[in-house]
């Protein structure tokens, strides 16, 4: 019972990873709030039917949940969402930033709607709901942030301009939070799945190779990312704080961070010719490849 007592917010709980956090988080001892709004990945649709079927197997095990299906993308609901919890169970501890959408397209073709629908749900989302709930975390001094990466903004994919900056965009918030919240005792790091969901079913299988990564991926449910999601909620990793963590499958890593990897210097300075001439030769072997996730992670998982 890891969390005994705690209560957490997962947002984006009505299925998929989401639905296997909130389940964990309650098995461990946690009080849940399940926040959904129920709609499609394309945003069609509106249901409390997610919701109420994570909150039937959450009390079927015993535990207990209530269900918010405000959406994170406006500051107002998001104060409510974290409200929920105050008025159901008297204080929140634990927010796991996982409510997300696609609107995947290639980069010349992206619409500012399709970029702004992303970054409102994704990036917005996650500082609203944890800006809400900064305030409980720091009168009470404690409080643990979840926030949901991915590697696609981690190392990049095609046609996911908007999910990747999003993505990426979440790990700096939360290497903030960590350091502006430290002096409270709040942690805050993020967790990038892999697992098949609706979030990677749009993933193209047509040729050999991308139904070879699909298969891959299809063998990792999203239940394989739970575990590391109540750990980094609990209390046992009070001193875990602005890192970015993997599950695949049976495997966990640690990524690193950008930090400096080479660098030359001119006693007379630069010009653009000198850069060139200089500069560019000795940096060119320490250039990033240009890789997708899938060329990254390119064995079985197991």
């Amino acid at each position: 019972m890891m969390l005994k007592d705690k209560v957490a917010i997962v947002t984006g709980s009505g299925g998929g990873i989401g639905r296997e956090i909130a389940v964990a988080m309650a098995e461990a001892g946690a009080k849940v709030v399940i926040n959904d709004i129920g709609a499609s990945l394309g945003g069609e649709g509106f249901s409390t039917s997610p919701a109420e079927q994570t909150k039937a197997i959450i009390e079927q095990k015993g535990g207990q949940a209530v269900i918010n299906t405000d959406s994170v993308s406006e500051w107002e609901n998001a104060k409510k969402i974290v409200q929920t919890a105050i008025d159901a169970f008297g204080r929140v501890d634990i927010v796991v930033n996982n409510a997300g959408i696609l609107r995947d397209q290639i980069f010349h073709r992206m619409t500012p709607e399709e970029w702004l629908s992303v970054i409102n749900v994704h990036l917005n989302g996650s500082f609203f709901m944890s800006r809400a709930a900064a305030e409980h975390f720091r009168k009470q001094e404690s409080g643990s942030f979840v926030h949901i990466t991915s590697t696609s903004g981690l190392i990049g994919n095609f046609g996911q301009a908007n999910y990747s900056a999003a993505k990426l965009g979440i790990v700096a918030l939360s290497k903030s939070i960590a350091l502006d919240m430290k002096r409270y005792n709040v942690r805050s790091n993020c967790l990038a799945p892999f697992a098949w969901s609706r979030m990677t079913s749009s993933i193209p299988a047509e040729t050999p190779e991308q139904k070879a990564r699909v298969e891959r991926i299809m063998r990792m449910g999203p239940e394989k990312n739970a575990p590391l999601a109540v750990f980094l909620a609990s209390d046992a990793a009070k001193e875990v704080t602005g890192q970015i963590f993997a599950p695949r499958m049976h495997e966990l890593f640690l990524f690193s961070q950008n930090r400096p990897i080479r660098s030359v210097h001119s006693e007379s300075g630069w010009t653009p010719e000198k850069i060139a001439e200089v500069a560019l030769p000795a940096f060119r072997a320490n250039f990033v490849p240009m890789e997708r996730s899938g060329d990254v992670f390119s064995w079985d998982p197991v």
